[in-house]
């Protein structure tokens, strides 16, 4: 049974996302990109409430902007997926989840060295330029569930 339910337009959509994040990254990048997706989908908690969907995690708006810079500046998640990156996007929604991004709802690309906190959450690692982090002890139990 997959971590999430989804369509083959949610493995494009989510596929697209994960290659324009992370493409730079490789596979595993891409994966650890992919795994804040779903995990942000099955958190129903602070910043991800009520989200049902891929396509609401990935078209979330927070602040008066989208949450992930690719939708925001166009680049590569306008073009359309690969076979590689779709394989990729059903790995992480069917069963994929390793540090640093197992319980990660957030991470980002500092200009430097990852900062021990992010918006008040701890840093749970880094994979190459990505620095990822998970919620506050006690703040969103949800996503440490399979």
């Amino acid at each position: 049974m997959p971590r999430v339910k989804y369509t083959e337009s949610d493995v494009a959509l989510m596929a697209r996302m994960m290659r324009a994040e992370a493409e730079g990254e490789g596979r595993l990048g891409m994966l650890l990109v992919g795994n804040v997706i779903v995990n942000r989908l099955k958190a129903d908690c602070l910043d991800f409430l009520n989200l049902r969907s891929i396509r609401d995690v990935i078209f979330q708006v927070q602040g008066g902007n989208y949450s992930f810079e690719a939708v925001q500046k166009g680049n590569v998640f306008y073009q359309r997926a690969r076979d590689v990156e779709k394989r990729l996007a059903r790995k992480a929604l069917d069963y994929w989840r390793e540090h640093p991004s197992k319980y990660a709802l957030w991470y980002f690309n500092p200009y430097g060295k990852c900062p021990p906190t992010w918006y008040a959450q701890p840093l749970a690692g880094q994979y190459k330029q990505h620095c990822y982090y998970e919620p506050q002890a006690n703040t969103c139990e949800s996503v440490y569930r399979w």
